[in-house]
């Protein structure tokens, strides 16, 4: 089966992840911490909107694998593997703000094949293949394609944090911070989507597991970007993280981080 065989039956995964999720947004959730140091929240609604994927996917696909955020992995070697966040984004939701989505990414032996981000709140869906990527919501329904960006001083970058970098990462970021025109931060999956829309041009992360990146990367490489680790290798097992909509900013950009 091809990633295409998969369309509809990822929408279905959108819609049964939104149907438990949007019950418990804009409400008293309560929020546990799974950090030992420092705050990683995770809801009742993380939970329920993994297992209801889960359970569709073991109904439809038992042969298939899942490796999710919450409940882990389970075949995990098996050709096809479905990668799932519920919501990439918890501290946007637990303060009632839409910059979070549902993540649902599709491993064909081990290499991303198909992406959508789902944001069940604003209804919008971001979806890709690695060869298109296209984005249906309020705005109708379009083909996603990043923007041209000559060099690194015209980009506008995104992070989740600079809270996240440590060390000579941090140090590599801030220098990386200092020439690009500005950063927007805390835009967790949605920065990505918005590269892959044209808005913004580069997103530089770390720390990252394969759960919040595989399912962008088939929507990115679709809407004609590149996404790497910071070495220019595979970015699909997560770790240090580059984004970009013009393959120009993408080399500047790893050339300043990487930096000696």
């Amino acid at each position: 089966m091809t990633a295409v065989d998969f369309e509809a039956f990822v929408e279905r995964l959108a819609n049964v992840a939104g149907e438990a999720v949007m019950p418990f947004f804009r409400t008293s959730i309560g929020v546990e911490n799974k950090a030992g140091r420092g705050f990683d929240p995770v809801t009742a609604a993380d939970h329920a909107g993994e297992a209801a994927m889960r359970q569709l996917i073991k109904v439809t696909f038992p042969n298939h694998g899942v490796i999710g955020e919450e409940f882990g992995s389970e075949g995990d070697g098996a050709e096809y593997v479905w990668v799932l966040d519920p919501i990439d984004g918890t501290r946007g939701f637990i303060t009632g703000l839409p910059t979070w989505g549902t993540l649902i990414g599709l491993l064909k032996s081990g290499a991303p094949v198909y992406g959508m981000m789902s944001q069940p709140f604003t209804k919008e869906r971001f979806f890709g293949d690695g060869g298109s990527a296209r984005y249906r919501g309020p705005l109708g329904d379009r083909r996603l394609r990043t923007r041209p960006c000559a060099t690194i001083e015209q980009a506008i970058m995104s992070a989740t944090s600079p809270r996240i970098f440590t060390g000579d990462d941090l140090t590599a970021f801030e220098r990386l911070e200092a020439v690009t025109r500005t950063t927007r931060y805390g835009g967790d999956c949605y920065a990505y989507c918005m590269l892959a829309a044209g808005q913004i041009d580069l997103v530089v992360e770390t720390d990252l597991k394969p759960y919040d990146i595989v399912a962008l990367i088939p929507i990115i490489e679709g809407a004609g970007g590149v996404v790497t680790d910071w070495n220019g290798g595979p970015a699909s097992n997560g770790g240090r993280v580059i984004a970009a909509g013009d393959k120009r900013v993408h080399a500047a950009a790893m050339e300043i981080l990487n930096k000696a």
